[in-house]
């Protein structure tokens, strides 16, 4: 499948900005998806790391979905004619926490397009700069980094995981059932049929069962660092999604101090050993 750089490459620097209001309701909701025992969310309280994400959402019509639901290419982000779309990694860094009540604005920019030919075939890297603030400044950057492939061939083998840490200090199995990924995909109005039609998902994609969230798995690994560190914020928090977590088996947050404490190594390990997704965090 041919893919036109130049065409591509004529979206960077395009941008758009947004307001939204950091309402109460989805933070309530994400704790409990989260099975988190939290206090009724009230005006003027922190925004938990990587909540952001419950804002700012993907609000087009039924009618401009494509086919595998996210919203038909063009317009913002470049038009990539490569079927499967994934959510491969991104950076963030925390100025302050959002809070409840706030009233927010985003800018967010095409930063950069990229293509490469790996084993699996065609790929493009779109990377698109987010900058979030509100009446109290600013709040935090994010670099978010989109990957286009093609399909997989019928007879191409999988490609070989890499294993995941053996040992951490801190772990906690999740059992991904497909309600935490309906309330996922509801908080956050993913149409991306990946999560949640089974059918698409075999048929279409040629995976074994529902994917998991890219983004999920950040917030859990976040979530495992608040729940163990709960005097900790984090100040900068970066994740590289390396394989796909399935709803076919459990898998597990884990997580190691570094150095003084004031750095953090987190991952996420599924149930064969692989490593799914790879992140750091820097604490104050």
């Amino acid at each position: 499948m041919a893919v036109d750089l130049a065409v591509l490459e004529r979206w960077i620097g395009r941008a758009e900005q947004a307001a939204d209001t950091v309402t109460p309701f989805p933070v309530a909701a994400l704790s409990a998806t989260l099975d988190r025992d939290d206090p009724a969310p009230r005006d003027g309280d922190a925004l938990p790391p990587l909540w952001h994400w419950l804002y700012f959402l993907p609000l087009y019509r039924h009618s401009e979905a494509g086919s595998d639901g996210h919203r038909a290419r063009g317009g913002f982000l470049p038009p990539v004619d490569l079927p499967r779309r994934m959510w491969a990694g991104s950076r963030v860094t925390f100025a302050r926490a959002l809070r409840v009540g706030e009233r927010v604005h985003r800018v967010s920019t095409v930063a950069d397009v990229k293509h490469k030919t790996g084993r699996s075939g065609e790929l493009v890297f779109v990377v698109v700069r987010h900058e979030l603030g509100g009446d109290a400044g600013h709040a935090l950057t994010e670099e978010h980094d989109i990957v286009y492939r093609e399909a997989p061939r019928p007879d191409e083998p999988p490609a070989a995981p890499q294993a995941a840490p053996d040992e951490a200090a801190w772990t906690r199995e999740i059992t991904p059932d497909p309600l935490l990924l309906f309330r996922y995909s509801a908080l956050t109005f993913n149409g991306h049929r990946i999560h949640y039609d089974r059918r698409y998902c075999t048929e279409v994609e040629g995976y074994p069962g529902l994917v998991v969230h890219g983004p999920l798995l950040a917030t859990l690994l976040l979530d495992l660092l608040r729940r163990e560190r709960p005097e900790s914020t984090a100040t900068s928090f970066r994740f590289r999604a390396l394989s796909p977590v399935f709803d076919t088996a459990p898998f597990a947050v884990c997580g190691q101090p570094l150095g003084d404490g004031r750095e953090a190594r987190l991952w996420v390990r599924r149930r064969d050993g692989a490593l799914a997704m790879d992140a750091s965090a820097t604490l104050a």
